[in-house]
């Protein structure tokens, strides 16, 4: 019998990996881990083993991980603090005798201009350097990154960004979730999977697809990162979280996030959620 964990499991991300596990292992051969395993009730109730595990608190995890053979790290939520998350979770799976693991990185880790790639690159380090067998993950964005605030922009009729005539090749959470479970059941280690949606598009088209289901016209503004970093900041965003989500629109527009390999839809074996679903589910059209 194989074990499978995963971490993060409270997360948006962790939950439709433990919903594409279920489809794949017995729930009894799942483990997932929370810092708070009363949220996972409901996959409790299914027959899922639920631990606790906090990144912060490294003693938490090799007790944790113990009998777990293959194991899925959801890249920890805490700008700034993931390297040291993250060593420290590496470090209590191979002291724990967890014999695989894979991470979920950046797409384009090693080259990307997305100031948040410093800390997946870290991480991927940490990894080749553990003496665990690996694969890794790097995913693109999500769709539902970009239609978080929808209601308000059609509103407004005004979508404001630094991405230019960047391409983004995004996809769903739940494609990304289905793609990390196949590889944690089926990953052999030594792999790298770039991940991305299948179809390409700009702000200019999104802003596009959000007209026509709207029905209002609503238009994509481009700005420089500094600026767009300062309308955020008056929005009420810290200025660091700022200035990180406008680098990483700014460097949109260099195609960080543009890949056309369709990895994610040969590994899931289904095309991925296009755009124009998410935009259809978030106003409800």
């Amino acid at each position: 019998m194989t074990t499978y964990g995963v971490t993060g499991a409270t997360g948006h991300l962790g939950h439709f990996v433990l919903d594409s596990l279920l489809e794949k292992v017995a729930a009894s051969d799942i483990v997932a881990f929370a810092r708070d395993p009363a949220k996972l009730a409901d996959y409790a109730a299914k027959g899922v083993d639920v631990r606790a595990a906090d990144y912060d608190k490294p003693e938490t995890l090799k007790p944790a991980f113990t009998g777990v053979d293959r194991l899925l790290l959801i890249s920890g939520n805490a700008l700034g603090e993931r390297p040291r998350q993250h060593r420290a979770v590496i470090e209590a799976a191979r002291d724990a005798g967890v014999g695989y693991m894979a991470y979920t990185s950046i797409l384009d880790a090693p080259n990307t201009p997305i100031k948040l790639g410093e800390e997946h690159r870290a991480t991927e380090e940490l990894l080749s350097e553990s003496g665990l067998t690996y694969d890794l993950l790097r995913n693109g964005w999500y769709n539902e990154n970009y239609v978080g605030t929808l209601a308000p922009q059609v509103e407004a009729g005004e979508i404001a960004g630094a991405a230019g005539k960047g391409r983004i090749s995004s996809a769903s959470r739940a494609d990304y979730a289905a793609g990390a479970a196949a590889v944690l059941v089926e990953g052999k280690g030594g792999d790298i999977y770039e991940l991305a949606g299948d179809e390409a598009w700009t702000m200019d088209d999104f802003a596009a697809e959000v007209s026509r289901q709207s029905g209002k016209d609503v238009k994509y503004v481009d700005m420089s990162e500094e600026d767009f970093t300062q309308s955020l900041i008056q929005a009420g965003l810290p200025d660091f979280v700022a200035r990180v989500v406008a680098n990483s629109n700014y460097s949109t527009s260099k195609d960080a996030l543009f890949n056309d390999s369709h990895t994610l839809s040969k590994l899931i074996g289904r095309p991925t959620t296009p755009i124009s679903k998410t935009i259809a589910e978030a106003l409800g059209t």
